[in-house]
């Protein structure tokens, strides 16, 4: 009787696995996951709205989880050895932090520090947003091509292509390094996966290198283009060095003076 049912919840399991990724496209309207940003009125997602996000999208994976006959050999929605999970995920975040200093040291030559009161909400994103990327992408999606047949390979490049389709970083007047990283987050968790049987260290490199981006570029995921940072602007606006303005004396516009 197991049997007879276990095409009908693997059915199930894919059809929650839709919803979560109806859910991932959705993330600007929650304000959620890369979009997690103020938009160009200085204003910010309600916080109720994007927790809804989270809450859905865990309450999705459970589902998916419980609905699927065997977890741990079917699909990876699962932590997977654990010694190794921890293991992979440090190096795997390691690498990450690397990246975001890097990035950051390119696209502002300094690490733009946000203020101490929003390190709370962008850790909060930053883990939310990598196990629902993970449970989805890497859990169920990357199982379910490995179930139809696919090469392990093949099944990795193609779940990390759709990752990058469905976060939207590609779209126009967007930083094209996130769709980079953004692929490559689903290359490098797609290896991890199949490496340690689960999702863990996935989930704990993914949430480490989201958290470094975020510490390093004071942005979840969504950097202004070039030269339109608060402080590249207010570099253009202000006055040159050894420049006054007419009828103004140099002492009355310098607060150092």
């Amino acid at each position: 009787m197991e049997d007879f049912y276990e095409p009908i919840r693997l059915l199930a399991a894919l059809g929650f696995t839709g919803l979560l990724v109806m859910l991932r496209l959705e993330a600007d309207r929650f304000g959620a996951a890369e979009y997690a940003e103020v938009d160009r009125y200085g204003t910010r997602a309600p916080l109720r709205r994007r927790l809804a996000w989270y809450i859905v999208g865990l309450g999705l994976v459970v589902a998916t989880w419980l609905i699927i006959p065997d977890p741990t050999s079917q699909l990876y929605v699962t932590l997977g050895d654990r010694y190794q999970a921890v293991v992979a995920g440090l190096i795997y975040g390691g690498i990450g932090v690397a990246q975001a200093i890097a990035f950051a040291m390119l696209r502002y030559r300094h690490l733009r520090f946000p203020a101490p009161g929003a390190y709370p909400v962008a850790l909060l994103n930053s883990v939310g947003t990598a196990f629902i990327d993970e449970a989805i992408f890497r859990g169920a999606i990357l199982g379910f091509l490995l179930l139809i047949g696919l090469e392990p390979g093949e099944a990795i490049i193609l779940q990390a292509l759709f990752y990058g389709l469905v976060t939207r970083l590609g779209a126009p007047g967007r930083d094209k390094y996130l769709l980079i990283l953004s692929i490559v987050i689903g290359l490098a968790s797609g290896y991890v996966t199949l490496r340690t049987g689960g999702i863990g260290a996935a989930f704990l490199g993914h949430s480490i290198t989201r958290f470094a981006t975020f510490v390093a570029t004071g942005h979840t995921g969504q950097p202004a283009p070039v030269g339109r940072e608060v402080e590249e602007i207010e570099k253009k606006r202000r006055i040159p060095e050894g420049w006054s303005t007419v009828g103004t004396s140099r002492e009355s516009i310098d607060p150092k003076r």
